[in-house]
């Protein structure tokens, strides 16, 4: 006999099997002597009381029933020369998913990636940090395993109805991830855990046929009556092609810039733009648990905050407990951060970004390239903004907050009370951020209906939380790498309008938003073209 049961219980007794056992019994009216496992299928933590618990949906095997563990087998066949291949740019989860997925079904993937294999990453991403050396095709954004790789590696997501999410999670458990995650309401791995899970899935790809070119940018597509038949690199060197899968991530510019200079659909979308906020941890577990310390079977303490302030949406975004700040540029001469923390959670300090909607109608636009255009005016609206005036709009305050900072990947900063009241900090708090920090009003730099949203929603968000706003707390910007302001168009068989064998996915092209959404896309993508 199996039942199945959702129950309550203190964090002590969801740490302690033997005293979830008799729970359990108490429960379900089951002898003690009969229990033969007790199997837990989702855990999550209510901190709603003062009294914190565990609700545990349980599945409980009795009597002659015995549970046995699932031996997760996946189904890539062996690739080779005569298999039908397919090409696809960028190696982030949507890519990496894609090319899994491709060999499922006997295709060949061919990855090119601008960026470098994570080992590599690794020195870039250091280089960043301790001496503000910015390798442009290798950070915390470009490389094997795109942005994802250094963040949380959050794994909750809510959209469920593009695909199968356990079909990622178990994915992921397959190539080496815990298998909490299939458990866990809000499951996450960690970025000190992330990367070998990556090399394996490399390793998966290339024994099986498959190929990862690294340091590979695509710079150009040669189209031929309404097709892509082939690609062509930053050395010059044409790959030829058949089918291409776009999976870029929200940063490169570069890809936008193709389309919008060779004349093919691409469009203008909103995105959201803001800070991050820096808390110690102490004083999260404080709000959310009731008190301090923190009982030893919880982890750091989350929170998830929303609020709608004059007509706009603004919200938390990728909160890190127990984590740490990074620089997340990707050209130079702007200012992006970020949040990452480990598998266990375990820094002192809190963060995430607070950020705020942008609308279409919020778009300055310019008309010069990229490259050369003016910081564009934060405001004013033209009555029709062209597809890259997310882009601009996006790239101006990025520049704005480098020079605001001092050069260097420096970060401005505020303690959170002095922002509301609109004073410069004499003083800034300790933080996890390496790059260095300048006291700088936020009032004065970011987009005047920005700045206005965060102080009235700081306001509301102390009222939820008590203690939120505090000058213990920090902002720290710019957080603007939430989605890609551009959206590639697709069709109903997920091709390009315009390029038949064009297939646009992930948050690049405005179609996900983190790992598990883009490696779902990923996987429909390919699932649309077999």
């Amino acid at each position: 006999m199996v039942k199945r049961l959702e129950i309550a219980v203190s964090p002590e007794i969801a740490a302690d099997s033997e005293q979830l056992k008799r729970i359990v019994s108490q429960k379900s009216s089951v002898k003690l002597s009969d229990i033969n496992t007790v199997r837990i299928l989702k855990r999550s933590i209510d901190g709603r009381s003062k009294n914190v618990l565990i609700r545990l949906k349980i599945e409980v095997f009795c009597g002659d029933s015995k549970f046995e563990k699932e031996n997760i087998v996946l189904g890539y066949q062996k690739v080779g020369k005569k298999s039908k291949e397919i090409l696809i740019i960028g190696a982030g989860p949507a890519g990496l998913f894609a090319a899994l997925k491709c060999l499922e079904h006997g295709l060949k993937p061919i990855v090119l990636e601008r960026g470098k294999d994570v080992s590599e990453r690794k020195k870039d991403i250091a280089a960043l940090s301790a001496k503000g050396i910015l390798n442009e095709n290798s950070n915390y954004c470009f490389g094997e395993g795109g942005a994802g790789t250094f963040s949380d590696g959050k794994l909750f997501t809510r959209s469920t109805k593009r695909g199968d999410v356990s079909e990622i999670l178990k994915t992921l458990i397959f190539h080496g991830a815990g298998e909490n995650i299939l458990v866990d309401a809000h499951p996450h791995i960690g970025s000190d855990k992330l990367p070998k899970i990556i090399q394996n899935i490399r390793e998966t790809i290339l024994s099986h046929g498959g190929e990862i070119r690294f340091d590979t940018q695509v710079c150009d597509f040669v189209v031929d009556n309404q097709k892509i038949v082939a690609v062509v690199d930053q050395n010059g060197i044409s790959t030829p092609c058949e089918t291409v899968i776009l999976c870029t991530g929200h940063s490169a510019n570069d890809i936008y810039e193709w389309f919008y200079n060779h004349g093919y659909a691409i469009e203008a979308k909103p995105f959201a733009m803001g800070v991050r906020v820096e808390h110690p941890q102490t004083l999260i577990d404080k709000i959310q648990y009731h008190s301090l310390p923190r009982n030893p079977h919880l982890e750091a303490a989350t929170y998830s905050l929303t609020a709608q302030i004059e007509e706009r949406g603004v919200f938390s975004f990728c909160m890190c407990p127990g984590g740490v700040i990074i620089p997340a540029s990707t050209t130079e001469n702007t200012l992006v951060v970020n949040g990452m923390s480990n598998s266990q959670r375990n820094s002192p300090f809190a963060n995430s970004g607070i950020v705020v909607t942008v609308n279409l109608d919020d778009f300055t636009v310019a008309s010069t390239p990229l490259s050369h255009r003016p910081t564009c005016s934060l405001s004013g609206v033209e009555e029709s903004a062209d597809a890259l005036a997310g882009l601009r709009f996006r790239e101006s305050v990025e520049k704005r907050f480098f020079e605001a900072g001092g050069g260097n990947y420096q970060a401005p900063a505020q303690k959170m009370q002095d922002f509301v009241k609109g004073k410069l900090s004499r003083e800034l708090n300790e933080s996890t951020y390496h790059c260095g920090l300048t006291s700088v009003d936020f009032n004065k730099i970011l987009p005047d209906f920005i700045a206005s949203a965060l102080r009235k929603a700081f306001l509301v968000f102390d009222k939820k939380m008590r203690g939120f706003l505090t000058n213990d707390a920090m902002l720290i910007g710019l957080e603007s790498r939430t989605s890609s302001p551009v959206r590639i168009p697709r069709n109903e068989k997920r091709q390009h309008p315009d390029l038949q064998n064009l297939y646009p996915c992930g948050e690049g092209s405005g179609y996900a938003g983190g790992i598990t959404s883009s490696a779902m896309d990923g996987i429909a993508t390919v699932m649309a073209l077999v």
